[in-house]
């Protein structure tokens, strides 16, 4: 009958309390969430939902009823704002709410342009809540024109968004090409010319030098070699930060997130963190995952571990993003690669399959498959089993993909 606290309301969080239930704990759960509503998903929120072709209740994860059913006190619109580590608290709203158990899914929060360069302007919009989406949607308007900070999935995916909408789209990014921290040269080549294609003004390797404005709201952007470009509203996609902020003021652990163990125990062992805001060790390293599928598996890890089993949390990466209509399928982790192998044509055009395989030496560690799910199933499947077929097998068209199981 321990009394499980859970700090934050997204997928993490939801995932967690689900699996406590199914595992038999009968004990008081109480999920606490900033955001007024329940836990929702985050990837449509810059895709199908921008785009109008998804209704606000079909975000939520579990219908509000469901927490009522399964005996979840869900407290939406509650900030927390401190956790007593020694009294076994956490402070939200005014109450103190006592823990024998806590978790931490507290997620990320969006990288903000300064306030020295028009970061707080009125129509500076991030991704990240509902609420960020809903305040930016009615400037979706065609004709207007959007400037995106950032080439990022993010960015792109409001690209795509922006032009089916009809908008004038200009993007920049101050890296040397686009996706430069999470994919290969072969993959953002491949996205570059889809967007230009669709009649984005992409610019890479272009510094934004300040946002220009005037009577408080944006109206442009001064980039770096003197060019200036005009907009009705800005779009900054440039990345996010792990929310730490309640673990450290705690006095837990921090290495690029909360840092847990192999069980997703943080360094005190009455609490837990899953999902965007943990850092967790995986194949020798530390490493932070923002991605759903972390989020439901961690989740049901932490849960499983904080109910007394000690089951290892092994990562299984994978990721996904809409552009267009093209669907991007990542199996596995690139970090480290020295060599890509591309299975397909890149240039037979944007509905054509086409694959990019990351190898370290003759180690195979990712796939980024673009329309081809059978590419990324089978190189997901390489990846866990720890196989790794010989790359001119993979180059190979002619080679039946099944066959490289």
């Amino acid at each position: 009958m321990e009394r499980i606290v859970i700090v934050g309301a997204g997928q993490a969080a939801q995932s967690l309390a689900a699996k406590l239930r199914a595992l038999g704990h009968a004990g008081p759960i109480t999920l606490i969430g900033e955001e007024p509503v329940p836990p929702y998903q985050r990837p449509p929120l810059s895709k199908a939902y921008l785009l109008g072709e998804m209704e606000r209740e079909r975000l939520y994860l579990r219908p509000e009823s469901w927490y009522d059913e399964q005996d979840i006190a869900l407290l939406t619109g509650t900030p927390v704002t401190a956790i007593d580590r020694a009294a076994r608290t956490v402070a939200a709203s005014g109450r103190e709410i006592p823990y024998d158990r806590l978790a931490l899914t507290t997620g990320a929060v969006p990288r903000r342009l300064p306030a020295a360069i028009g970061g707080d302007l009125a129509g500076v919009y991030t991704v990240r809540t509902l609420a960020d989406v809903d305040a930016m949607a009615p400037e979706f308007a065609a004709g207007r024109r959007v400037l995106i900070v950032g080439g990022g999935y993010i960015g792109l995916e409001a690209a795509a968004v922006a032009r089916k909408k009809g908008l004038e789209v200009t993007l920049v990014e101050a890296a040397p090409r686009i996706l430069a921290r999470v994919a290969c040269t072969e993959t953002a080549a491949w996205f570059a010319a889809l967007h230009r294609a669709h009649g984005v003004d992409l610019r890479e390797g272009v510094t934004l030098e300040r946002l220009t404005g005037e009577a408080g709201r944006v109206t442009g952007a001064a980039l770096a070699g003197g060019e200036t470009v005009t907009a009705d509203f800005v779009i900054v996609g440039i990345g996010v930060v792990p929310d730490t902020r309640l673990a450290e003021a705690a006095g837990l652990a921090i290495d690029n997130g909360i840092a847990v163990g192999e069980f997703c125990r943080a360094s005190d062992p009455l609490i837990w963190a899953a999902g965007d805001c943990a850092s967790f060790p995986w194949r020798g390293r530390r490493v932070r995952l923002e991605s759903v599928g972390n989020a439901i598996d961690m989740g049901e890890a932490a849960a499983a571990n904080m109910l007394g089993q000690s089951t290892p949390y092994v990562a299984k990466p994978w990721f996904w993003s809409d552009q267009y209509d093209v669907k991007l399928q990542i199996a596995g982790l690139s970090t480290g690669y020295d060599r890509v192998v591309t299975r397909g044509d890149p240039e037979a055009g944007q509905g054509a399959p086409v694959s990019f395989w990351y190898y370290a030496g003759a180690e195979l560690l990712a796939v980024d498959a673009i329309n081809d799910p059978r590419a990324y199933m089978v190189g997901k499947r390489l990846i866990e089993a720890g196989k790794s077929p010989h790359p001119e097998a993979v180059a190979d068209t002619g080679t039946e993909l099944k066959a490289l199981l």
